[in-house]
């Protein structure tokens, strides 16, 4: 695994910093606010790519470092974060001369990736036409970022990138692990990248209601309160994140460390265009992954909720994980994960399951932060009184998107029993 966030891009120190409780969230440096409502997030914008560079140098091989370099030094600053993570998780899976490039794909979640950096070039356009960006025409792709992952690491199975809004990144999960269960391919990397906002995407994000902009501008580490009375929106944020993926005889075969098994991830939708959750929707799917797969709702010990921190959002799906666990919804353990990291938007899933495996192989789950007053809606254990010691044999990722756009997954501990 590789992550890259306001709270940390090394996975001891991330995981460290979630069980502080620690919040990623600011006033925007790197996003210009001073026109629009939206005046905090969590800010990659200013991130060191050159530190990160230099930690990687002798880290990866020569060759891979090159192109690495090359590339990301030249690239808009979420491909660049896009290249580094991914680097970064190759290390961690020990990818490089165990693993064959051409049995191996990549598979980006997110689209409008480069909103920021087309914003740019926009004004630099309306100055003068010549001083737009001389390789716009390719960076503003969403492409760019598997192609970037593929080019860097040299690897040459398929790459394509999908897109479904806040639940982008459990669909490339599930593609990913598609690409192994049916087409043969023995790895793949799974990336979430950074969006790269600009001040319109804030500013209508605003207008429509959806972000927190009234009342925590002064105090931006208590903007984003999933379950809590005061909640007003989510809070947009900046991360990465990148998976490696594999067939589980291949990497038992060549040694692997392994995190966690996925055992599968299903996808549905509310028949509805508008950004309003459903709870019927959100329920038939929980229902329907579970049912696949033969488990009974208890051997599900944790959830690490979508909790958004709107007002509608968070209340469905509370009441839609009560509906599907019944009484044993009152045993599990619920937490949000964006109280601190804001809502890093397409990349949501992939960060949050970072977070998630990380709890589950540590057996500590981290708190969800500034509930300072529990919505009498909200009767489940969603962690709020701080760390939680808690083996997880089964977790679920929950992700619902704009658009009635839902896909979860569940992973195994790849020690709990089967």
């Amino acid at each position: 695994m590789g992550i890259a966030t306001p709270l940390g891009d090394e996975l001891d120190g991330f995981y460290e910093g979630l069980l502080a409780g620690r919040s990623a969230i600011t006033r925007w440096r790197t996003i210009p606010s001073e026109r629009i409502y939206g005046k905090v997030g969590a800010d990659l914008g200013d991130y060191d790519l050159g530190a990160a560079l230099a930690e990687l140098e002798g880290a990866l091989e020569d060759s891979a470092f090159r192109r690495l370099r090359k590339l990301a030094l030249r690239a808009p600053w979420s491909a660049g974060l896009t290249m580094v993570t991914a680097a970064r998780a190759a290390l961690d899976a020990r990818w490089f001369g165990s693993c064959e490039r051409d049995e191996t794909a990549v598979v980006v979640g997110g689209h409008n990736t480069t909103s920021g950096y087309v914003y740019q070039n926009g004004l630099e356009f309306a100055e003068e036409p010549d001083f737009i960006e001389g390789l716009m025409s390719l960076h503003s792709l969403d492409t760019d970022h598997a192609a970037s992952v593929s080019d860097t690491l040299g690897i040459r199975g398929p790459i394509y990138t999908v897109g479904g809004a806040c639940a982008s990144g459990n669909h490339a999960l599930r593609l990913a692990v598609d690409e192994l269960r049916y087409r043969g391919f023995t790895s793949a990397f799974v990336v979430g990248p950074a969006v790269d906002f600009s001040p319109v995407d804030i500013h209508a994000m605003a207008l429509m209601g959806a972000i927190s902009h009234q009342s925590f501008n002064d105090q931006p580490e208590a903007a984003s309160r999933p379950f809590d009375v005061r909640r007003e929106g989510f809070v947009p944020a900046h991360g990465c994140a990148a998976l490696v993926i594999e067939d589980w005889d291949h990497a038992v075969r060549r040694g692997a460390r392994i995190y966690a098994e996925v055992v599968d991830v299903e996808a549905n939708a509310d028949a509805n265009a508008e950004p309003q959750p459903s709870g019927e929707g959100q329920t038939r799917l929980m229902r329907r992954i579970l049912a696949r797969n033969g488990l009974a709702p208890e051997r599900i010990d944790y959830i690490s909720a979508h909790a958004t921190s709107t007002p509608l959002g968070d209340v469905t799906e509370i009441t839609s994980i009560k509906e599907v666990f019944g009484e044993h919804a009152y045993r599990l353990k619920v937490n949000a994960t964006k109280s601190m990291l804001g809502h890093t938007t397409w990349s949501a899933p992939l960060v949050e399951l970072v977070a998630a495996v990380l709890q589950m192989r540590g057996g500590r789950l981290h708190p969800s932060i500034n509930i300072d007053e529990l919505d009498p809606a909200i009767d489940l254990d969603v962690c709020r009184e701080g760390p939680v010691d808690q083996p997880v044999g089964y977790l679920m990722k929950n992700a619902f998107g704009f658009g009635g756009i839902n896909c979860i997954a569940i992973l195994r501990h790849p020690e709990a029993e089967r």
